[in-house]
């Protein structure tokens, strides 16, 4: 088997991450530390030899690509598939405020259900499919490794989905901090994708957006 290796990049931070605020679809760009932040990343991430890069079509996650895209050459391909959670009625809300306006569906969605987050946006399941198909789309033979510039709760879901985990244990997955990145392999003899290192990054950062699907 091809030896291949995916590396989830979580973008970097942003006012709304440091407001606990459920980003979402909201494009809500980079603030100054989170700048910083990708641009200490991408010299790390250069180390892993990267041969394709693929992000979210938000803005946050386009600016991250484009520290690792400026010293690596490689152009940045979009797919919205790696977008973040909708949000539905909780985006635009911090924590605090959807947990005094939807206490028991935000604190379920919380703990891993497949429940549309906020009523009308989106489920895990779909999540998952939507993202691991644009990885999929990416992951061409001649690709052996993949930079995906993603959001938290979309990484989790890819890693819980790629990794043939049940659902019910998704929330076990431990968050990605800001500019932070999670990297699977597979070949080596290995069935299938194997997690090799999770939450790796240039410092150690806190975890914002457990509760804001950033």
């Amino acid at each position: 088997m091809l030896n291949q290796r995916i590396v989830l990049w979580r973008h970097g931070q942003t006012d709304w991450n440091i407001e606990n605020r459920f980003q979402g679809h909201s494009d809500i760009p980079l603030n100054d530390v989170g700048i910083r932040q990708a641009e200490r990343a991408a010299p790390l991430l250069m180390a892993l030899q990267p041969s394709r890069i693929v992000s979210s079509d938000l803005i946050r996650a386009q600016q991250t690509a484009a520290a690792l895209s400026r010293i690596s050459k490689l152009t940045v391909e979009i797919d919205a598939g790696l977008r973040e959670t909708h949000g539905g009625n909780w985006e635009g809300k911090t924590g605090a405020e959807n947990r005094a306006e939807d206490l028991d569906r935000f604190v379920n969605w919380l703990d891993g259900t497949d429940d549309p987050a906020g009523q009308t946006g989106e489920r895990r399941s779909a999540i998952a499919e939507r993202a691991v198909n644009a990885i999929n789309r990416a992951l061409s033979d001649e690709v052996s490794t993949l930079i995906v510039v993603t959001h938290g709760g979309t990484a989790r879901c890819i890693l819980g989905k790629m990794l043939d985990m049940p659902m019910t244990q998704w929330s076990a997955i431990g968050g990605l901090s800001n500019a932070s990145w999670s990297i699977l392999e597979n070949g080596h003899h290995r069935k299938g994708w194997v997690l090799v290192e999770h939450n790796a990054g240039s410092l150690p950062e806190p975890i914002y957006g457990e509760e804001s699907g950033a």
